[in-house]
């Protein structure tokens, strides 16, 4: 798949997303502030969230409390969302960094918003990718669509996949555990073969809420096209995703090792060239382990294999040497050649 100009798939390294999110508490300035720090740190992308909260919730949501708050879901969206006006702010100030710009949207408002803005593909999170009426409403836009697919099941997943085939869009489809933070003994990496072979149109990737970069990489090295991890300026903030959330630093290693990964994914199992002076050394040669004279017949007590590999008859050739016929007299410890034989 393709998202502006970006390639996203096996051949192209990861695409790391650098998800700000809510982090921001509602603030613009410091949503700049950690664009701008994503953009020195590496990523190509950085994802936001829209938030219209009374197109997004009903009154009920002012009882409900998510496990990583103390205030009920209604306030933390209604505290930390952009408004209209801020968000396009944010998006050509992260534009104008050379960064590609999403935003997962909530409700048919912010759908409707983001794509008159024009993003360049659109990004459902894990509680809607079964909302089949905010899906087929998003796929009427045509643009590429990026799921996260916590909570979720193969089956669960599958009308909404339809819905993507039917329109003809691009979707990526990313494994992910929506409990902030996610305990190692709960996240899945086997989830990301179980969407491969469920959806081979998808593109597969990894949306990460662990804490450290380790299942993240452990992705790549199974095939994650897409990481995508919580990014904030410092983790002495406070808020809902904060503790889930990569530093700078941490998003530096993210990508620089992704791509090293990545890269070691597509090298054939091959002796190469850096390798040939370590090969010299390393390996061993068939040596005469006695004092030989002309015309003896070799048997498996006269000779034997040791370092370096610089002899011209190597060790994992040693049995083609007996019941050969020594054409010369040899000393112990020679490195024996062809030429040496009847």
């Amino acid at each position: 798949m393709r998202i502006g100009s970006r390639e996203i798939g096996p051949e192209s390294p990861p695409l790391v997303i650098a998800e700000i999110g809510i982090n921001h508490g509602g603030d613009l300035n410091v949503a700049k502030h950690m664009v701008t720090l994503a953009a020195r740190a590496g990523a190509e992308c950085v994802k936001h969230q829209t938030h219209f909260i009374e197109d997004e919730m009903t009154d009920e949501a002012k009882s409900i409390f998510p496990p990583n708050a103390d205030v009920s879901i209604w306030d933390v969206m209604a505290r930390c969302a952009l408004s209209a006006e801020d968000e396009l702010e944010l998006k050509a100030y992260t534009e104008a960094l050379g960064l590609l710009y999403i935003s997962t949207p909530f409700s048919r408002k912010a759908a409707d918003f983001l794509a008159e803005a024009n993003v360049p593909a659109f990004k459902i999170g894990s509680g809607e990718a079964d909302n089949l009426p905010l899906i087929r409403h998003i796929a009427r836009f045509g643009k590429p669509v990026i799921f996260s697919t916590g909570m979720q099941t193969v089956e669960s997943l599958r009308p909404s996949i339809e819905i993507m085939d039917q329109a003809g869009i691009d979707y990526a489809l990313l494994e992910c555990t929506n409990l902030y933070p996610s305990p190692p003994e709960i996240v899945s990496l086997k989830g990301i073969e179980e969407l491969r072979k469920a959806f081979p149109k998808a593109v597969i990737g990894f949306s990460d809420h662990s804490i450290g970069s380790e299942m993240a990489l452990a992705s790549v090295a199974l095939g994650a096209c897409i990481l995508e991890r919580h990014f904030t300026d410092s983790r002495y903030r406070v808020g809902p995703d904060i503790s889930c959330s990569m530093d700078p630093a941490e998003l530096r290693w993210l990508v620089d090792r992704s791509r090293e990964i990545h890269i070691a994914l597509h090298n054939a199992k091959q002796r190469s060239a850096p390798e040939e002076s370590v090969y010299r050394f390393a390996r061993a040669s068939v040596v005469a382990d006695a004092d030989l004279k002309t015309g003896h017949v070799i048997t498996e007590s006269d000779i034997w294999a040791r370092r370096p590999g610089s002899g011209e008859i190597p060790g994992y050739k040693f049995d083609e040497l007996l019941g050969k016929t020594l054409a010369r007299d040899v000393k112990k410890n020679t490195q024996l050649k062809w030429s040496d034989f009847q």
